[in-house]
């Protein structure tokens, strides 16, 4: 699976490692070296997947990711030195996809890397079927989720888990299942990360996040998508 991959590594020597080995995996590499040209080199390129360093001159990671997320689904992996969750938890909420924190080597970059592709599709994937759940249609060969009608902006990993969600309505998935459905059981996503992208996920489906209607918490298992029509006191 071969792709165009931005990386945008202020550290000269670090990005030229990292270049060498996605080339080794026979990717196209653009690598920038400040936020403004990640930014720049993003759009100008359109590239299939973005490795982004948080700390960078000029425009930071976290507010690179954000633009880029606010204009398209390129798939985003995070390299950081914040260690603690809520540093994480801030990158998964803005769009990242994934997320290593320093120091890694780079064939655990490059593994990842590989992992978001496939997920992602963005390299060729197999075209999918509409799925729809009342007026929740996933269109997976579009990319596309719309809501009686209005179209939702939903990251790659966001709609991957709602897809899951789509094709049983009514079904309990554990936070275990939902990993493995739409993450393939990658070992660096947790299951707290579910928990991040069904937060994110309520927020663009939900009137009230807070006393949601169409994707539901059932204490002590997971989270299910409500059956139209169904009355369900879970939430």
């Amino acid at each position: 699976m071969y792709a165009q991959v931005l990386v945008a590594e202020d550290d000269p020597k670090q990005a030229e490692l990292i270049r060498r080995y996605l080339v080794h995996d026979n990717h196209t590499v653009i690598v920038v070296h400040d936020g403004r040209a990640a930014i720049d080199e993003a759009r100008r390129r359109k590239p299939d997947l973005v490795v982004l360093d948080v700390m960078m001159p000029r425009v930071d990671g976290l507010d690179v990711c954000r633009v880029l997320r606010a204009e398209s689904d390129v798939p985003i992996v995070l390299l950081t030195a914040r260690t603690t969750e809520d540093d994480v938890l801030l990158g998964l909420d803005l769009g990242a996809d994934d997320y290593i924190t320093k120091p890694y080597s780079p064939r655990q970059l490059a593994a990842r890397v590989r992992a978001v592709l496939r997920r992602s599709h963005r390299a060729g994937g197999r075209a999918q079927p509409v799925l729809s759940a009342g007026d929740l249609v996933v269109d997976q060969q579009r990319h596309e989720v719309t809501l009686g009608g209005v179209a939702l902006d939903c990251t790659p990993a966001e709609f991957r888990l709602l897809a899951v969600l789509v094709a049983e309505p009514g079904r309990t998935f554990s936070r275990g299942q939902l990993l493995s459905q739409a993450f393939g059981m990658d070992k660096f996503v947790t299951e707290r990360t579910v928990d991040v992208h069904v937060m994110n996920l309520r927020r663009k489906l939900e009137p009230d996040p807070r006393n949601p209607v169409h994707l539901l918490t059932v204490y002590g298992v997971g989270y299910k998508l409500r059956e139209t029509g169904a009355d369900d006191p879970t939430a």
